[in-house]
């Protein structure tokens, strides 16, 4: 039997979050996670850090938290975040009174909103709508929620913290209302075991209710599903905010090398509700029309879902329910040593990881305070390691790799440096080395080529895995980096994984490249069968 302080349930920005300030608190802590890292709603929205603009108007203290929680972690999480600014843009139609009492309340909250011509709004961003009455400069950035929390992790792990992918909780065991630990379950495997612990926190978005019903208790959590589009390139290179009272369809984020359109709010019907329909796809392609014209003529590179973790005392709240996250204490439910955190945002992870620290060590008697504000989740790759990098890596991918790799970097380059074949490029859409796929395949949460993609962004840009998923599994296959699958199985996986946000969008163009992916994967390589079936 494992054994632990405090046993943190959920992968996602608040869970590892929770994970790294336990840890540097000197906490004995271990995360458990169903799935990978970041498999629920910490990677399916638009990637944007908020900087408060859109809720400054209806919920103040929503958008005070965001532009404070905003600035720290351009700091200590710079790895993940790229600053790109942002732009709140009111069209005709748009409520001319709404932009008044949204410049006064960014200004009530500390929100720089900074007035531009439309004019000076098109020379920033030529792709813009040439409607545009009213334009604003606010400081939004980008941020890639996979980096994030892997970093997160790593940072974790040097404190003594532990995360166990693939591990689902079964059950939580409780003596005279005080909880004892948890029992678990390899999804992979089927392995089962406990890890006993004093104290468990319940962090898992949108399956919160599920977690606690296995203690014996209730929490209302109704699932709020959205729907984002990936487009090809980035045709805006700033966030774009349409300046109206928050709805669907009205915030673009470049990230990367696409652009990520978004999104919607409808009732989930569960958790997981999470593939899109060409339909949502439809509706969302007209409402962003006005902001940028020529929207139809973007290609489409995939579409995808999530759900947010809405609480509510009124679970048809959907989009009007409040962005601000509770904790809840189940000593009040008559069980001690057990709490739940619901609702907030990307952004404010780091704040409410803050605070369910604070709770818990409160209860364990822990003095030490919190320094996820202060201190870099990891560390800047050294000069050295990046001159040496300039020698094996494409120019323009050294920085990315740094980024990306964090305390790996020096072990890929020095791998890279060692043996040249490693020098080869899996993904040429984001610079990602055969040294590096290694890497991150070699980590005790990587099981496919799923998990390793999430972790270097491999086959998440242009082609979106039609070559470099057939070069991945090859390196994977040859180099026996994953076990327990074979090459066919591999890329099955992966290529079925890509596949549910490709079928929403079969048409033009994406339609062509799905024709493309299927010539390469099913004529070339058999993956379908077809050849097997004919001789038969």
């Amino acid at each position: 039997m494992r054994q632990a302080t405090v046993v943190v349930i959920g992968g996602g920005a608040t869970g590892v979050g929770i994970l790294r300030d336990l840890s540097m608190r000197g906490v004995k802590t271990i995360l458990v996670e169903q799935k990978d890292l970041a498999y629920g709603t910490s990677s399916r929205f638009h990637g944007l850090l908020h900087s408060g603009g859109r809720y400054a108007v209806k919920d103040a203290e929503s958008a005070q938290e965001c532009i404070e929680e905003n600035m720290i972690l351009r700091k200590v999480a710079r790895h993940a975040v790229e600053e790109t600014e942002g732009l709140f843009v009111r069209l005709p139609e748009d409520d001319e009174a709404f932009e008044a009492a949204w410049v006064t309340a960014c200004a009530q909250v500390n929100i720089p909103a900074i007035p531009i011509t439309p004019a000076e709004a098109r020379r920033l961003e030529p792709q813009l709508s040439g409607r545009a009455v009213a334009a604003y400069r606010v400081p939004d950035s980008a941020i890639d929620g996979f980096r994030l929390v892997w970093q997160n992790v790593i940072s974790a792990r040097k404190y003594g913290g532990e995360a166990l992918t693939y591990t689902e909780v079964t059950a939580i065991e409780h003596v005279n209302n005080q909880v004892v630990g948890v029992k678990v379950r390899n999804t992979l495997t089927g392995q089962t075991g406990s890890i006993a612990c004093d104290y468990i926190v319940n962090a898992t978005g949108s399956w919160v209710g599920q977690v606690a019903h296995l203690a014996g208790v209730d929490v209302h959590v109704s699932p709020d599903r959205g729907v984002l589009i990936a487009f090809n390139h980035r045709f805006t290179s700033r966030i774009v905010n349409r300046l109206r009272p928050p709805s669907d369809g009205d915030i673009f984020v470049p990230h990367g090398s696409i652009t990520i359109f978004g999104t919607t709010s409808s009732p989930a019907t569960r958790p997981d509700d999470t593939i899109p329909r060409a339909a949502e796809v439809a509706t969302l392609l007209k409402i962003g029309q006005p902001l940028f014209e020529d929207i139809y003529h973007y290609r489409i590179l995939r579409t995808f879902a999530g759900t947010r973790p809405l609480y509510s005392a009124d679970p048809a709240a959907g989009r009007a329910a409040s962005r601000n996250f509770t904790i809840i204490d189940h000593e009040q439910d008559g069980l001690k040593g057990m709490a739940t955190i619901v609702g907030g945002k990307l952004t404010t992870y780091r704040l409410m990881a803050e605070k369910m620290a604070d709770k818990v060590c409160e209860h364990l008697g822990v003095m030490a305070e919190c320094r996820t504000a202060a201190e870099p989740m990891i560390a800047d790759a050294a000069a050295a390691d990046i001159e040496a990098a300039r020698r094996f890596f494409p120019a323009y991918g050294v920085d990315r790799a740094a980024s990306r790799l964090g305390p790996k970097f020096p072990e890929v380059v020095k791998a890279m440096e060692t043996d040249p074949a490693k020098r080869q490029l899996l993904c040429e859409c984001e610079m990602v080395t055969l040294a590096e796929v290694e890497a991150m395949a070699a980590d005790d949460t990587s099981y496919s080529l799923e998990d390793v993609r999430r972790k270097t962004r491999m086959g998440m840009g242009t082609c979106q895995g039609a070559f470099c998923g057939f070069r991945g599994v090859g390196a994977a296959a040859a180099n026996e980096l994953i076990t327990g699958k074979d090459a066919p199985r591999l890329i099955e996986d992966f290529l079925e994984a890509r596949w549910n946000g490709i079928r929403p969008v079969l048409w033009g163009n994406q339609l062509r490249e799905a024709e493309l992916m299927r010539g390469i994967y099913a004529a070339a390589l058999n993956i379908d069968g077809a050849v097997d079936h004919e001789n038969k």
